[in-house]
Formats: structure tokens, C-alpha cells, sequence
């Protein structure tokens, strides 16, 4: 159970920097914490509209599997008998 706590532990730490990579590429929508860092200055130089919806579904994707990790890594945890 040890090997498999360390491989969940580790997919849960890369997934957790992917979502944060893939949520920083978003396109600010103006205004907020986007606008400050100089977001609402790239209005036109925005991404096609294909590209913005596969972004947000890999944004998902990784999301819901980051989620699916942390639900397996509390199962291991709760049933590992060495506890």
C-alpha cells in the first residue's frame, strides 16, 4: 500500500500544477485580479473560439481527475490497515 499511496501522491501534486497552468491560460474576462496584471490590455489578442473550448475541456478533464486522485488517495487512507 505504500508504493500506491506514493503514486497517488505524486499524480496528485502534478495534476494539482497542470490545473494551475491550465487555469492561468484562460483568457481574463475583464476587470478582477486578470485586469490588474494586465489582462484587460490584451482584449484583441484573445484566442480563437475553438481553442478557448478545448482549453476548457482539458481545464475539466484535469480537474475532475485531479479529483478522482484525491478520492482514491482518501481510500487508500481509510482502508490501509497500517494505519
Amino acid at each position: 500500500m505504500d508504493v500506491l499511496r506514493i503514486v497517488l501522491l505524486v499524480l496528485l501534486g502534478i495534476t494539482g500544477l497542470f490545473q494551475v497552468l491550465l487555469v492561468l491560460l484562460h483568457k481574463g474576462k475583464g476587470g478582477g485580479l486578470s485586469g490588474m496584471f494586465g489582462g484587460g490590455m490584451s482584449a484583441s489578442v484573445g484566442s480563437s473560439g475553438v481553442a478557448e473550448r478545448n482549453l476548457n475541456r482539458l481545464t475539466v478533464g484535469m480537474a475532475l481527475l485531479w479529483a478522482a486522485v484525491v478520492v482514491l488517495l482518501g481510500l487508500v487512507e481509510r482502508f490501509d490497515p497500517s494505519i
